[in-house]
């Protein structure tokens, strides 16, 4: 295996500026003058070129720590400031700091220049260390020749191991890690026949990606894979299988069951396709496409659509497998509001349906032959109110988005009231409900970004992953070594 440089740690680094009037000092009359403007102008740009120039001077990425801490981070921001520099911070829900630093400085024409420099500290993320290995393309990159592949709703094991390459928290020295990430992309594989994933091979693949990196390298067999991620993100994670009662029957292999699987499914009851440490992670929606249908429809724009649902919905919902698709779900709203002007439902594919969302007050997020659906995430992106209807789906990253503020959750055996109960809530809590939606941190939390964001899928991951840190060999390790010291 080829080995790698390591990149430069990328850094946050946000600088604003703001010139105040001193209290106490006569207006300036000159303030209109062109030439004043012109002034003003020239000083913000020669001090902001300075300051910029002097943090990348002291800055050095190839000497910064591995670790930095909090302490080491203000003594940066402290080598180049200049007096009345105040230094503050905030902390946020993930337990990570935010600096703010603010450099004052006295102007002989009386105005006050506040320079603010802002970087985040990344809080519980800041040591966690992640190895991600290095396979043959025909494990990942390989399938990519197929651009549905990195663009579906299952391409989260694509884009999650793209961010990590990249991310701060990815190690080269696999000794140091406290996770080991094996990028093997099952869902990429597609049907000639009907255009959708194949995973039947998905056993194999992970069973030749396993034998090789416990081949080839010490960390699995010392761990017996308890500190190694993989991603599992088809209908029934990692059973992969697309229908449920074969997937109960096959079972998660054995040889992840005790590693751990970020997939989509997810249930608060009891499953057998969940019986392994797991993170419920979103679908894929691509970013790109949400930033666009947001160019042209705000999340608080007008919505003249009052319910929408575009997909399958089968008139008779007994296919030819003898299951039925939704539990019959879909069928029966369709049954139900197909007459019901206020309710727009579609059964064909549309392309631009995302416009739709963008113009609906309400999106039905139905289970298909999975609870899980990527109207999840779309209807949040783009501040439509998903209703969902799956009993028992366990949601992702509940510890950061707030479900129960934002969506509506109706039973299946309810659905036939659909008109009714989002009549109720119109009347009287639609207005809070689409507040919460709106904030743009909750739409950042379920979208996966090439490079990883602060705040974004791939970090909430990480987050998750941070709570696991029991399982890392080298952290169970060294407790280990200092018990035996006392």
């Amino acid at each position: 295996m080829s080995e790698q440089k390591k990149p430069p740690k990328s850094r946050v680094f946000f600088v604003g500026m703001k010139l105040l009037h001193k209290p106490g000092n006569k207006p300036l009359q000159e303030k209109n003058s062109f030439f004043h403007t012109y002034y003003k102008w020239v000083l913000w740009l020669s001090l902001s070129l300075y300051f910029f120039t002097s943090y990348l001077i002291t800055t050095n990425p190839n000497t910064a720590p591995t670790s930095p801490n909090t302490s080491s981070h203000v003594s940066n921001s402290e080598s180049h400031a200049v007096p009345r520099a105040v230094i503050d911070s905030t902390t946020n829900s993930l337990g990570g700091v935010t600096l703010h630093t603010r450099q004052h400085f006295q102007l002989t024409n009386g105005l006050v220049l506040e320079f603010i420099s802002t970087r985040f500290v990344a809080g519980v993320l800041k040591n966690l260390k992640m190895f991600v290995y290095e396979l043959p393309p025909k494990f990942n990159t390989g399938w990519l020749a197929n651009k549905r592949c990195s663009n579906h709703l299952f391409a989260s094991e694509v884009a999650i191991h793209r961010a990590l390459l990249t991310s701060e928290v990815r190690t080269f020295d696999p000794y140091e890690a406290d996770f080991f990430f094996v990028p093997v992309y099952v869902s990429c594989n597609f049907s000639a026949v009907n255009g959708f994933p194949a995973i039947g091979h998905a056993r194999s693949i992970i069973s030749s990606a396993v034998n090789l990196v416990s081949t080839e390298y010490p960390f699995w067999n010392r761990s017996k894979g308890r500190d190694h991620v993989f991603v599992a993100s088809h209908d029934f994670g990692a059973c992969f299988h697309s229908l449920e009662d074969a997937a109960i029957a096959n079972g998660i292999p054995q040889i992840l069951k005790n590693s751990i699987v970020l997939q989509t499914f997810g249930v608060v009851h009891r499953h057998p396709c969940q019986d392994v440490e797991n993170v419920v992670i979103p679908p894929y929606v691509s970013p790109e496409s949400v930033r666009s249908t947001l160019e042209n429809f705000p999340v608080n724009g007008p919505r003249e659509i009052w319910v929408f649902f575009r997909g399958k919905m089968e008139l008779h919902p007994k296919n030819i497998s003898g299951r039925f698709y939704s539990r019959r779900v879909r069928t029966e709203i369709w049954r139900k509001f197909n007459g019901d002007r206020r309710f727009y439902l579609q059964r064909h594919r549309f392309s631009g349906y995302q416009l739709e969302i963008a113009r609906s007050v309400f999106c039905l997020c139905p289970l298909g032959w999975a609870p899980w659906s990527p109207r999840l995430v779309e209807s949040v992106a783009l501040g439509c109110v998903p209703v969902i209807i799956a009993d028992g789906i366990r949601l992702p990253f509940s510890s950061t988005v707030r479900w129960s503020e934002i969506s509506l959750t109706v039973a299946e055996r309810d659905v036939g009231k659909l008109g009714k109960i989002l009549e109720r809530v119109a009347a009287t809590n639609l207005s809070d409900i689409q507040r919460n939606l709106w904030d743009p941190r909750t739409r950042q939390a379920l979208l996966f970004n090439e490079e990883m964001e602060y705040g974004d899928a791939t970090w909430q991951v990480l987050v998750s992953l941070s709570e696991k840190l029991h399982r890392s060999h080298r952290r169970s390790s060294a407790s280990d070594e200092s018990e035996s010291d006392t």
